[in-house]
């Protein structure tokens, strides 16, 4: 699996070159804005490790230059803390972020994580997590209990919440992209919103409502739909 790793602090390149190589990864290192776009367009990497603040142009526009033309998952790695930092670079298009500095041990779970989803089969029109099954084709949902299967009843709202979240397993959505692919621009501040129909959700299809396992809230971001 082929990862770019774009940073301009050289040891921490180094640090990365070393662990990755040594998991067998195929390594290649760029040292600002313009070098990513260039060393991407050369090796097309299955993962981007990404940090924002950059020589030449920020990572913010790498992540933009890079959605031009591939969907490798990017995980952004910053020292840059701000909530809103995190939604500008997740908005942007980046799948995860990690924040400096970091444990090599969690860095590489994410690196993996990725990994998996980069390999991933194509998407199939039917998703399971728990006793639920989740038809995108047939806009159905189904719970099973004691081997009998029963339909439960989604809103619109309900429904298209879902799907979104459904169809980007993992991968961490933006309150913001959200509120305006549900509701639309006008409504990208109404947080109140999502913390409603995510509560009805998760009392129609979490075992324990109160503690999700499976429609998972990532404080001050999003949401994250996790079915393992």
């Amino acid at each position: 699996m082929r990862v770019l790793v774009v940073d301009d602090d050289a040891q921490i390149l180094k640090a990365l070159r070393i662990n990755l190589a040594a998991r067998g990864y195929d390594v290649s290192l760029a040292r600002s804005g313009p070098e990513a776009l260039d060393v991407a367009a050369k090796v097309k990497p299955d993962i981007v490790v990404l940090d924002l603040g950059l020589p030449g142009f920020s990572g913010l526009r790498v992540i933009e230059g890079l959605r031009g033309w591939t969907d490798a998952p990017i995980l952004v790695v910053s020292g840059r803390s701000d909530s809103a930092d995190k939604v500008d670079a997740l908005d942007a298009g980046a799948d995860d972020y990690v924040t400096k500095p970091f444990a090599i041990d969690e860095l590489l779970a994410r690196i993996r994580a990725l990994g998996r989803r980069a390999l991933a089969e194509p998407e199939e029109p039917v998703t399971r997590f728990g006793n639920v099954t989740v038809d995108l084709a047939a806009h159905t949902v189904d719970r099973t209990e004691s081997g009998v299967s029963t339909p439960v009843k989604l809103t619109p709202t309900e429904w298209h919440i879902l799907e979104v979240l459904v169809r980007n397993p993992r991968r961490l959505i933006t309150k913001n992209f959200l509120l305006t692919t549900v509701w639309g621009p006008a409504y990208e501040n109404e947080d109140g919103y999502l913390r409603l129909y995510l509560a009805q959700l998760r009392k129609k299809l979490e075992p324990e409502p109160s503690r999700p396992r499976y429609l998972l809230t990532e404080p001050g971001m999003g949401y994250r739909f996790s079915p393992d």
